[in-house]
């Protein structure tokens, strides 16, 4: 690849990298000043990546287009460091999301979810006091929930439902309580459980309290996690794809300006 081919490309993808990095930048904003806790948990890492994108492509642009090796150099480390990254946190993200899936009951279109069957990293965090506080505050602010009477304003459309794992484990006792469900928001807890689960005694039908403290709630979270992780995922090894063609370009646009800057010191 000649040397104003290679730069021409490392310019032009840099140029689009800060215009999108700027976006990402604007959409973290947006979030820090909306008022879903929820929402601004994620503003710090959703800033911090659109900076870290800007800062990079910035440099890959400077260099590109001013010819200057450092920068070339400076450029090409830090995308490899991205890419390294990249890589551990994928294959991270597919060895913990490796084990947990849902159980299908009698009687049900959707599945239920046991709290064991994950990997101990989310055992873990779940488990932790500080971290499902801010979860259990998120799940009990959200509609997931309070919508399940107006989806599903009769008792058979409640039972033909498919619910998501969070409706599941957090907006109903597990099934093997056997409360009878009066409608989508309310189980008749007269009735004497069939279960040793500490989850039935955990379920109330208040809005407040539901069975957001109950395991079965705790894996319905790590099952959307686990969906979202994959989704991720996939989405980095793409992505790594991508930087890797955009490196390759680099280090020759890298060693071309090199060359030239070789060329015309001998020139002299």
């Amino acid at each position: 690849m000649s040397t104003g081919t290679s730069t021409f490309v490392i310019r032009w993808i840099n140029f689009f990298s800060m215009i999108l990095a700027i976006a990402v930048i604007c959409f973290g904003i947006w979030m820090s000043i909306h008022h879903d806790e929820c929402r601004k948990s994620l503003t710090i890492p959703v800033m911090g990546l659109g900076a870290l994108i800007l800062l990079v492509s910035l440099i890959g642009f400077l260099g590109a287009w001013k010819n200057v090796a450092v920068l070339l150099w400076v450029y090409l480390v830090m995308l490899c460091l991205i890419l390294i990254a990249i890589m551990v946190f994928t294959v991270l993200a597919f060895i913990i999301t490796n084990s947990g899936s849902g159980h299908a009951v009698a009687g049900l279109r959707y599945k239920e979810y046991h709290l064991q069957d994950y990997s101990s990293w989310f055992f873990k965090q779940l488990n932790n006091t500080k971290n499902w506080r801010h979860l259990k505050s998120c799940l009990v602010k959200s509609e997931d929930c309070n919508s399940l009477p107006k989806n599903y304003k009769t008792l058979k459309e409640y039972k033909l439902a498919q619910l998501s794992p969070i409706e599941a484990g957090c907006c109903r006792p597990p099934s093997e309580c056997g409360y009878p469900a009066v409608n989508a928001s309310y189980y008749d807890l007269t009735y004497h459980p069939v279960s040793t689960n500490k989850d039935c005694k955990l379920y109330k039908n208040s809005r407040s309290i539901k069975c957001y403290d109950c395991d079965s709630c705790k894996a319905g979270v790590a099952q959307y996690m686990k969906t979202e992780w994959r989704v991720v995922a996939i989405f980095n090894l793409i992505l790594f794809v991508v930087l890797s063609i955009v490196y390759f370009v680099g280090c020759c646009a890298r060693r071309n300006v090199s060359r030239s800057h070789s060329v015309k010191a001998r020139g002299r």
